[in-house]
């Protein structure tokens, strides 16, 4: 049987700092599953444990008590409506969310390709080549996969985002960069974990290149488990999702065994 596009568990509502939209509430996210007959959605904004030392001013101010404001979430018949977050890596490799909060989480969204927050993520000198680029892509998503983390509610997002270069060209130097027995180890690791690979709204709207879809077909292939995410910021972005999770689905002829449960 072909996979479904029913769950969408990366969503952030609008007390994330990059949400600019006043109507990306839990109610409307609620509205956006009934609408679309989701069965499962989650709101996962980001997040730094205060906890946890060396949160940039900009993460300071989104810590729990922040991001529970959401709470208690609307709930409907034949839809859960999960709380979640998106947890970052900084360069040194801690991440944002500590072990005592892993139970307050029903889902744990973590980035590892958030290459654009120079001096906080990843050091310029890492930026300076695409092979560079593809060496912090390896090094990160290792360092994740080798933590102690509740794995079967863990997920990998936006692997193949423009986060990891805003020029396409580069973009796309950086993946081929990446060899395949590194992406075959990793995965590898990924799928014994039970870990799950994010199909990512933004990442496939540009899926058209092939050297956009090896990661994922490598990820299959090692037998990974993958998961809708549309890291909506803005109601828009939640609608528009669907006909582009469509396109991964049929890009990499997933299937129901191939879904995160």
């Amino acid at each position: 049987m072909k996979f479904t596009y029913d769950h969408d568990l990366h969503i952030h509502s609008n007390l994330s700092a990059c949400s600019n939209d006043p109507e990306q509430t839990a109610e409307s996210i609620l509205a956006y599953a009934k609408k679309r007959k989701l069965k499962r959605v989650c709101i996962t904004d980001h997040f730094w444990d205060e906890a946890v030392p060396g949160a940039s001013d900009w993460y300071l101010p989104q810590n729990y008590k922040h991001i529970s404001r959401i709470k208690p979430l609307p709930q409907a018949e034949g839809v859960q409506l999960l709380f979640g977050c998106e947890a970052e890596l900084d360069k040194n490799m801690s991440l944002s969310v500590s072990e005592e909060k892993y139970d307050l989480f029903d889902f744990i969204v973590v980035a590892t390709t958030h290459m654009h927050r120079v001096g906080f993520t990843v050091d310029e000198t890492e930026l300076k080549t695409p092979e560079r680029r593809a060496d912090a892509w390896i090094r990160r998503l290792d360092a994740v996969l080798d933590m102690d983390l509740p794995f079967h509610k863990v997920g990998i997002a936006h692997l193949t985002c423009k986060l990891i270069a805003p020029e396409k060209d580069v973009f796309l130097k950086t993946l081929r960069a990446i060899p395949v027995s590194e992406m075959k180890r990793l995965f590898t690791k990924a799928a014994r974990l039970g870990a799950g690979i994010e199909l990512n709204y933004g990442a496939f709207k540009f899926a058209d290149e092939e050297a956009a879809l090896l990661p994922y077909r490598i990820a299959k292939e090692c037998g990974c488990k993958f998961y809708c995410g549309s890291d909506a910021h803005e109601v828009f972005q939640m609608y528009a999702a669907g006909e582009v999770f469509q396109k991964a689905i049929n890009l990499l002829d997933l299937r129901e065994e191939d879904k995160m449960k």
